[in-house]
């Protein structure tokens, strides 16, 4: 969330900020409502003020024995009018609360411009696509060939977007979740989570999947419903709710694996084949919660370390900054890492690597404490795939292939799998 107060003082500023992503903020609507809210806050503080002063008037006059009935009148019709004026206060600091939940997060003056994925600009490259000396297959072709790969069971079980996995394919998808893990925790130094798959609400408010998202999301039934995490950035980063972390607790870095859960409302007749854009699906996410000065610089360790698993596995790929009018809804600058596929002779996102400067932390109310003044101020979150293993196993699978339809298993799985070298039917 926007600092309301950055949105009262410098609204121009933040109007033009948000229009680098094509989204219009009515700023007139909201400075008007701002003042209007202004006026109800003094009112009201006038009547509780009068009111109370009233309250005392009717113990004096009893103390004297003067008529108190005028007084009690007078304090109820001020109950009434203060009821009101309340009300009224209460229903324009929704609306306010409303506009600011809507708006999306200030981009970082380093995000280049552009309005879509087409104007993203290529950072780096590692790697050498790879040519096969025969016609690549995709990975639905490899998977349903080997036999371990059944979408038609899966559909009966549980419609379209779902898998069903067999045999050394599901181990290999294990694997990779191992390898990211022990990387990330032995080599990188993060600090392993195990965390709730179901959430409240206010845990995505908190990281502004709600209400924004809430089509893509799963929704339990039931007098307190739940939500399947659409990631597990949302529990992880929720660890920071109402705290306030002490001189040298930060940085903190986190790493888990979940199962992810996502309606996929926004993206009908895209990748519907295939195991690219699934409603269930496993990552390995990375979150650092660190001082507001660091969290540029923790954006590039961040993805550095999502991109060591792609050298591990030796699968070639490319970083890209995301432009003003691609930069997800919550984030200030974004970096995503985006692997090579044979089978579909085009890089294709594996990892989204962002800082969400205070915009998470505001929701939450996480902070730390200010080392030279002592006082608590907002943190900064961030975090990214560290990486998607159903991604990354379709990646194997398709830079990996043999002409024969097997699959060499890359050397730094092996001692996952068993010492095997390859998966064939």
């Amino acid at each position: 969330m926007i600092d309301p107060k950055l949105l009262r003082q410098s609204t121009a500023d933040v109007a033009a900020n948000l229009a680098r992503r094509g989204y219009t903020f009515d700023a007139a609507a909201y400075l008007s409502l701002e003042e209007r809210r202004k006026a109800l806050q003094m009112d009201t503080e006038h009547l509780q003020g009068q009111r109370n002063k009233s309250a005392k008037s009717v113990g004096k006059a009893k103390a004297q024995g003067e008529d108190i009935q005028p007084l009690l009148l007078a304090i109820k019709d001020l109950g009434d009018q203060l009821a009101a004026s309340e009300s009224a206060l209460q229903e324009v600091q929704s609306q306010l609360k409303d506009i600011e939940l809507d708006l999306p997060n200030l981009l970082d003056a380093s995000v280049p411009d552009g309005r879509d994925e087409s104007d993203n600009a290529e950072v780096r490259q590692w790697g050498t696509p790879i040519e096969l000396p025969f016609d690549a297959r995709d990975h639905i072709e490899l998977g349903e060939n080997l036999g371990m790969i059944d979408f038609e069971a899966a559909s009966k079980i549980s419609g379209s977007r779902f898998t069903v996995m067999s045999g050394p394919l599901a181990r290999l998808q294990r694997a990779l979740i191992q390898l990211m893990l022990d990387t990330h925790t032995d080599k990188h130094g993060y600090e392993e989570k195990y965390v709730p798959y179901l959430v409240h609400a206010s845990a995505l408010v908190g990281t502004g999947n709600l209400p924004k998202f809430e089509k893509d999301l799963f929704r339990t039934s039931g007098e307190t419903p739940y939500y399947l995490i659409p990631t597990a950035e949302v529990p992880v980063t929720n660890l920071a709710q109402d705290a306030i972390f002490e001189v040298g607790e930060l940085p903190k870095h986190f790493v888990a694996h979940t199962p992810c859960f996502r309606s996929e409302a926004g993206s009908y007749g895209q990748d519907t084949k295939g195991m690219i854009r699934q409603h269930q699906f496993e990552k390995v996410e990375l979150v650092h919660f660190v001082a507001a000065d660091e969290s540029m610089a923790a954006l590039e360790t961040l993805t550095g370390h999502a991109e060591a698993i792609l050298q591990k596995l030796e699968l070639p790929y490319r970083v890209v900054a995301l432009c003003a009018g691609d930069v997800g809804f919550g984030a200030a600058k974004t970096y995503d890492i985006e692997v090579w596929l044979p089978g579909q002779q085009k890089y294709r996102e594996i990892s989204s690597c962002s800082n969400y400067n205070d915009f998470q932390a505001r929701r939450m109310k996480a902070r730390r404490r200010n080392p030279d003044s002592g006082k608590p101020e907002l943190i900064h979150t961030l975090n990214g795939s560290g990486v998607a293993a159903g991604r990354a196993l379709i990646a194997i699978m398709e830079n990996y292939q043999n002409e024969d339809g097997s699959i060499r298993i890359p050397i730094a799985l092996q001692p996952y799998m068993g010492g095997a070298e390859s998966i064939s039917a």
